[in-house]
């Protein structure tokens, strides 16, 4: 799920960033307000992803929620083709071998696997469907704002830095 308020005028703003010449103080400091709104939400899929069902642990496991709610990390990319903020979940390949842990368990469908010590069992396994989405839909307009905020005040850093340089 993305959400852009104007992807060229934020690409804009990270190209004015840079020909700045506090153009890295500045672009710094602009990704951190643009990843504040994101916090809550991040530790809200974290906890909605904990409070799941764990299950059976495997031998020598890691424990699946915990590898997926380490990989989760809010993103904010000032350039090219996807330039915007978002929240991003990383495959989890050390997780037992199931890298695709976080689409499966926000999936409705679910995921097949074998019963672990029987090679002719498998079991359909169902995750929380929409842990992820949901935080994120819930505050779309929240990220909306905050973006135009952000944008609206670096734009004012860089009107004063001109007129007083």
């Amino acid at each position: 799920m993305e959400i852009s308020a104007d992807t060229e005028g934020l690409k804009a703003l990270g190209r004015a960033l840079k020909t700045e010449a506090d153009g890295k103080a500045m672009r710094r400091d602009l990704i951190r307000e643009l990843k504040k709104p994101l916090v809550p939400a991040v530790a809200e899929i974290k906890s909605g992803l904990m409070a799941m069902s764990a299950g059976g642990l495997r031998p020598g496991g890691e424990a699946l929620r915990t590898a997926v709610a380490r990989r989760i990390r809010p993103e904010v990319k000032l350039s090219g083709f996807r330039a915007g903020v978002r929240v991003k979940a990383r495959k989890t390949p050390a997780a037992r071998g199931f890298a695709n842990a976080p689409k499966r368990l926000n999936s409705a469908k679910g995921w097949r696997h074998p019963v672990f010590g029987h090679r002719d069992r498998w079991v359909v396994q169902f995750g929380r469907p929409d842990y992820f989405d949901d935080p994120l839909r819930n505050r779309r307009a929240d990220f909306r704002q905050a973006v135009v905020e952000a944008m609206e005040s670096t734009a004012r850093r860089i009107t004063d830095t001109t007129e007083r340089g």
